[in-house]
């Protein structure tokens, strides 16, 4: 994806306009999908502590080390660079803007006990940031990467379709599926979901050495792909050999609950997040099902899991440019389940569909 550098400015711009609004001072940014967005870096380590972001009103930091600061200053220019290394410390940026902060704001989720003991030495006023908030809303380039993401995911589906036969293991439809996802050109976006059988009654079971037989006659497979940073999720259920009236009726009630789902979103404007997890849970409920024991859907883009959250405690409001998944299930112990995952871009007030691989009912 082609990046302007007056984007990231922009971004950054944003950022502060945030800051003031919630009458912080400064900001720490910690999360490495986050410290990408506002830069286009995409090279730090999500296992180790390796860079921050440090943004007041008359400055702007990207904090890292001596491995990565000859790529910092060719690539990210609107930040200053401050190199810690054995002379530099990061508490010494913190001393220096000391006076200036009263508030500062972090990402709570983000930081370690430690950390967050390191910056209480320096300030007193800590409060909770969500950076993450700033990127719900895609940019069309953006929205087209995922398209193109969700383009390989069905190309993927259909591929993995044909390798589906009796004996073969979770693990191993599983990697055929990253296999295939890299010839492509991307990368898996999160380990596959493959479960057969009973094993699909556990929302997010554990790949695993389950071989297939006649007698599981469900399959469950959720995956994705990445390809330029964004991300795509899909999830389907399909058929193995001859399966019960209760198995299509779990089916035929989940596909419902979605399609309501979609109707609720384009009946009108302003729509509440929670309000349309709402919709679909209450549809399946009132069939005699279990509760979905996982939210309805998530948004997308450089994770798997960000903003908005369709959930029951979510206080986000659906709005143009946002991406997410809407994904309702029914889940049977001992029984078996069924997931049907699709991701959507609300466009120009209508939810328009970007993965379109087929949710008929039909066996392998």
């Amino acid at each position: 994806m082609v990046q302007s550098q007056i984007m990231f400015e922009d971004r950054v711009k944003k950022l502060k306009e945030q800051i003031a609004k919630e009458n912080l001072d400064a900001v720490l940014v910690s999360s490495v999908s986050n410290i990408e967005y506002l830069t286009g870096y995409s090279n730090f380590s999500i296992m180790e502590r390796e860079a921050y972001i440090f943004i007041g009103k008359n400055f702007g930091y990207i904090i890292t080390d001596g491995r990565y600061s000859e790529a910092i200053r060719t690539q990210v220019s609107h930040l200053k660079l401050f190199e810690r290394g054995h002379t530099k410390k990061t508490a010494d940026l913190f001393k220096k803007h000391k006076r200036e902060i009263k508030n500062l704001g972090v990402e709570e989720d983000e930081l370690t006990v430690s950390e967050h003991k390191e910056l209480k030495k320096h300030f007193k006023n800590i409060k909770h940031f969500d950076a993450g908030s700033l990127r719900s809303i895609k940019t069309q380039e953006e929205i087209n990467t995922i398209k193109k993401a969700c383009e390989i995911g069905d190309l993927a589906f259909n591929f993995i379709l044909k390798k589906i036969q009796s004996g073969i293991t979770e693990k191993e439809i599983a990697q055929e599926l990253e296999n295939f996802i890299k010839e492509k050109g991307a990368i898996i976006s999160f380990p596959s979901i493959v479960a057969f059988g009973k094993n699909s009654s556990v929302p997010h079971h554990q790949t695993g050495d389950k071989r297939l037989t006649i007698n599981d006659k469900l399959i469950l497979l959720d995956f994705g792909v990445k390809i330029n940073g964004y991300c795509s999720d899909m999830t389907r259920t399909i058929f193995f050999g001859q399966v019960t009236l209760k198995h299509k009726k779990m089916c035929d009630i989940v596909l419902e609950a979605q399609k309501k789902a979609i109707q609720f979103i384009n009946s009108g404007k302003n729509i509440k997040a929670k309000d349309v997890d709402k919709v679909a849970r209450e549809y399946i409920k009132s069939k005699g099902f279990p509760d979905i024991p996982h939210s309805l859907g998530h948004g997308i883009g450089l994770e798997v899991h960000e903003h908005p959250s369709l959930s029951p405690k979510s206080k986000d409001i659906l709005k143009e440019g946002m991406v997410f998944s809407i994904e309702p299930g029914i889940y049977i112990p001992d029984f078996g389940g069924v997931r049907i995952e699709d991701l959507f871009v609300l466009e120009k007030g209508v939810l328009r569909q970007i993965t379109n691989s087929s949710k008929e009912l039909f066996s392998v």
